[in-house]
């Protein structure tokens, strides 16, 4: 649906970007709205009920029915914000961080309520699932890429296990394709940003982009085709050969087609994404201070991305409900070769190659009466993962090794809400989960050259370089439980009160990664060891309120929660003069956060609207299971340290305003998030600093109509943010010889791979 006038516009941007706003949300018009085209003023209300789908009942949700915390943004609101991947809304709601680890371009490390990984390693599952048209990602790769023609994208915060299944212990994200639509339209889109207001930085980064959809056979087949292009010269400078550095190409091909079939409708789509250029803009913190955008390395390096994405929807009208069939299939390849001792001198280079597939489909029927809405479903997935790792260290063999593993998952799961009262509602679920993984490990070790990809390197015998080592193993695991939810609703005067306790799991599995094998066997073949580590549980309780004025122009959104989390999975990360970095994953403690969050949005004026956030974590270690302080001691200084991925407090302010003129509008949105620090290693050495972010833009909606220019700025207060904080043993003039946690300076020096700076940028964009 297109709002044409300017104060449904603002509405439509405004209700979807409030943060508690629900999955997909709609604006849906009352009767006579878009047709009064004429109308320069109104107010929000004008615009209807906004709705949610995304809670799979079978009818629309109001969004302030919903007992859930959840951020949604829908195709308006993401191109006001102008944003280009789903990092760019790591600042839009509070105790959300998206960020990507940076070792390898568009890894994911995303973390929501200080549930997070830091981890590049394709094995790890994630706290965070991503899911695209309702297809689970089972890895972190190709993840945090360009965005483009979305209808909503949802970050839901919290544990999702009942309706999305294992690895969304802290929450999920749901980024939802543009569908084909019944009259012709298109958009076009041409951008140039860059580091044009701060010397010594690098080039301009070209974005053009165009779609186009419509009806085929009227009310009956219809379509949708796009396309992307994204040259990228490069934001940073290297010091070493002063050249830019980040340099991207990136290529998007979409299609999708919807037939209508009486009471049934199938939508198809499919994605092809090409990605290749450079690779970390790494920065050792032994040689450069923490707040600065420099480094020098001597290796470029590279990546290379490539993704299929497809997607098969059908809905039936059966009886009283509805079933639903979501098919998907995905195949991902990738490689990487980085500078991991970022300095100017060879010591330290690592290369990778990933490929995955994976198939999953999702069976569900869903009922909704007066009495209440049910919905029950299966659930199945099947992924194939390869990785290869290469190692070169300075007076060293060169390194092999990585991991292959098939991986299954078999899932049942029924969801509901029954309503005792009008006011009065019990919430309950429950989802049976089966999980098995099968793993060919081959340690990274000094070794002859192989390929894990490809099948030759040995998981059986000893190393013949070093005879004393094994090559690897492979090994089964299989994880079953049970996953509910159980809570309450009660709603009054535009407003609702909601308790609710639920129970997730994040899988257990295999380090691809292994670099130390005798020592790693020590503690595999141990009493009660094992070759695997094991899954960590979450139990969530929260309890939560979203108030609203009568007239709808003030709302605001709290939520209150306790997490706890039993034997907590971590990737430890340890400087190895043998290795570069020794990185083990164990079940390292039992934990606990206490979390708040409030969101506000009002509408000063009909064409004013103000919103801010606050989030605020407490996060501590209950009891340790193995020493992540590092000091060969399990004692008080590890129940001292901080959880990894924990941002004490979160908050920020906007607002957008609507200039009206006789024969066009301009609108202007600033917004201002503040996060603090956090720890990056679980012994704390390695910490990414706070950062003050500003973003603004102004958008000329020009006489012509569909036709609009837009001047935009990112990160304007030039915070300088890494995608993570990596200990090293080899490093430069600012190592202290000391390892302190949050010390500005490393022991000897680190690998802190940059996010971009200040960006300034201008738009065209022209629809129909």
């Amino acid at each position: 649906m297109n709002f044409r006038t300017p104060s449904q516009r603002l509405a439509a941007l405004l209700l979807c970007s409030v943060a508690a706003t629900p999955f997909a949300a709609h604006a849906q018009a009352t009767d006579g709205d878009v047709e009064d085209t004429e109308e320069r003023t109104g107010t929000l209300d004008s615009i209807g009920t906004i709705v949610v789908t995304g809670t799979k009942t079978q009818d629309p949700e109001d969004v302030q029915d919903v007992p859930l915390a959840v951020t949604a943004f829908n195709a308006d609101t993401l191109e006001a914000f102008k944003v280009r991947d789903v990092q760019g809304l790591t600042f839009s709601a509070p105790n959300v961080s998206l960020d990507q680890i940076g070792t390898s371009r568009g890894q994911a490390n995303f973390s929501i309520r200080g549930l997070g990984i830091n981890s590049s390693i394709p094995s790890i599952d994630p706290t965070v699932g991503v899911f695209v048209d309702g297809v689970y990602l089972g890895t972190n790769g190709g993840v945090v890429f360009d965005l483009f023609d979305l209808d909503s994208v949802e970050i839901l915060r919290g544990p999702q296990g009942v309706l999305f299944g294992r690895n969304v212990t802290g929450g999920a994200v749901l980024i939802n394709t543009g569908n084909p639509t019944e009259d012709f339209q298109g958009k076009f889109r041409a951008a140039v940003d860059g580091p044009f207001v701060d010397g010594g930085r690098g080039g301009a980064n070209y974005t053009v982009s165009g779609v186009v959809s419509g009806p085929i056979v009227e009310d009956v087949l219809l379509f949708k085709l796009g396309a992307y292009y994204n040259n990228d010269e490069g934001y940073f400078q290297n010091s070493f050969d002063g050249s830019n550095h980040g340099a991207a190409e990136t290529y998007i091909l979409r299609g999708a087609l919807e037939a209508r079939l009486g009471d049934l409708t199938l939508t198809g789509k499919i994605d092809y994404f090409d990605s290749e250029g450079d690779g970390p803009a790494a920065q050792n913190r032994g040689l450069f201070e923490r707040d600065t955008f420099d480094f020098a390395i001597d290796n470029r390096g590279s990546y290379t991305n490539e993704t299929i994405n497809a997607s098969l929807t059908a809905e039936l009208d059966i009886g009283p409900g509805t079933l639903t069939n979501i098919f998907g299939y995905r195949d991902f390849a990738n490689t990487t070769d980085a500078d991991i001792d970022a300095t100017p001198n060879f010591i330290f280079h690592s290369g990778t190659e990933t490929e995955q597939d994976q198939i999953s489909n999702e069976l569900r029927y869903a009922v909704s009466a007066d009495a209440f809405d049910l919905t029950v479903g299966a659930f199945y997935f099947d992924q194939s993962i390869a990785y290869t790792e290469v190692r070169n260290i300075i007076n060293a063999p060169t390194f092999f090794g990585g991991g292959a593993q098939d991986h299954e998952v078999l899932g049942a799961f029924a969801n509901g809400q029954f309503y005792v009262t009008d006011a009065l509602s019990v919430i309950a679920g429950l989802r049976w989960s089966q999980e098995t993984k099968d793993a060919d490990v081959t340690y990274v070790r000094p070794r002859v050259a192989c390929s894990v990809v490809e099948g030759t390197c040995p998981t059986t015998g000893t190393n013949s370089i070093i005879p004393t080592e094994n090559n690897g193993f492979s090994d089964r695991v299989r994880f079953t439980n049970w996953s509910p939810k159980l809570g309450l609703q009660y709603e009054f005067n535009d407003s609702q009160v909601y308790a609710h306790w639920t129970r997730g799991y994040r899988s257990g599995g295999y380090n691809f990664r292994i670099t130390n094998a005798n020592a790693f066997e020590a503690i595999a073949f141990a009493p009660g060891g094992s070759l695997n580590f094991d899954e960590e549980r979450v139990d969530n309780y929260e309890i939560g309120g979203k108030f609203q004025s009568a007239d709808g122009a003030l709302t605001v959104n709290v939520a209150a929660y306790y997490t706890d989390i039993q034997d907590m999975q971590r990737e430890v990360n340890q400087a190895s003069a043998a290795s570069g970095v020794a990185q083990s994953i164990f079940n390292t403690a039992d934990a606990s956060i206490l979390g708040f969050e409030a969101e506000a949005r009002m509408r000063i004026t009909d064409t004013f609207i103000v919103t801010a956030n606050l989030g605020l974590i407490d996060d501590s270690y209950d009891a340790i299971l193995f020493d992540i302080s590092g000091d060969g001691v399990i004692d008080q200084t590890d129940l001292d340290l901080r959880l990894p991925r924990v941002p004490e407090i979160t908050w920020g302010v906007g607002f957008i305003h609507e200039l009206l003129l006789p024969t066009s509008e301009i609108l202007t949105r600033v917004n201002f998030q503040y996060r603090d620090e956090f720890a990056y290693t679980d012994n704390n050495f390695g910490y990414v600093q706070d950062i003050a972010n500003l973003e603004a833009n102004i958008t000329w909606n020009t006489p012509m109509d569909g036709l609009s220019f837009s001047v935009y700025g990112r990160n304007l207060l030039d915070g300088v943010q890494v995608g993570g904080d990596t200990q090293l043993p080899f490093g430069g003039p600012l190592g202290n010889g000391v390892n302190r946690p949050f010390d500005a300076f490393p022991a000897v020096g680190s690998f802190s791979p940059l996010a971009k700076g200040r960006q300034i940028g201008i738009e065209a964009l022209f629809e129909f």
